[in-house]
């Protein structure tokens, strides 16, 4: 069965010229850790929304680059086909530029980097206090398969 992945913008941030690059990519990184009849949301935003979303989840007054909610209910479509609601990806627009020169890479690397981040969270994985270092590499299962799928997916191109 298919996986499905439903790509927005906060209204009020301009729709990303790439936008339609997103679930392509969603689908082969879902493919790739064997998601099926599964479907996620991205949404694109601001860092006064996920600043807003970190205050509000994680008790965090400032913004960040990704966040992920799991979902995990059960539901059946128009067609009674049963779907999966792994949950949502939130994503700030705002951070790719700085995140890509902080880790001294471009911008579609860095959008790979944090889709394949939540991806990894919605399906169950988790770093602790872990987070990924310039010239150093991860430990934790979590950010070792991010890496290893980035590596797999380094040809891809969401922002050309």
């Amino acid at each position: 069965m298919a996986n499905s992945v439903f790509v927005s913008v906060l209204d009020g941030v301009d729709v990303p010229v790439w936008i339609h690059n997103v679930e392509p990519f969603m689908l082969h990184a879902m493919k790739k850790l064997g998601f099926d009849g599964e479907e996620i949301s991205v949404l694109l935003c601001n860092d006064s929304y996920i600043a807003f979303l970190n205050n509000s989840y994680r008790g965090i007054a400032a913004p960040t680059d990704v966040l992920s909610f799991e979902n995990g209910s059960l539901y059946a479509d128009e067609n009674g086909i049963e779907w999966k609601c792994m949950g949502d990806i939130i994503i700030s627009v705002d951070m790719l530029p700085r995140n890509a020169e902080a880790f001294d890479t471009d911008e579609n690397s860095e959008l790979k980097r944090l889709l394949v981040h939540g991806l990894l969270h919605l399906n169950g994985f988790e770093h602790g206090d872990e987070h990924i270092e310039k010239g150093k590499m991860p430990v934790c299962d979590m950010l070792m398969l991010q890496e290893k799928m980035l590596a797999e997916f380094s040809g891809e191109k969401i922002i050309n």
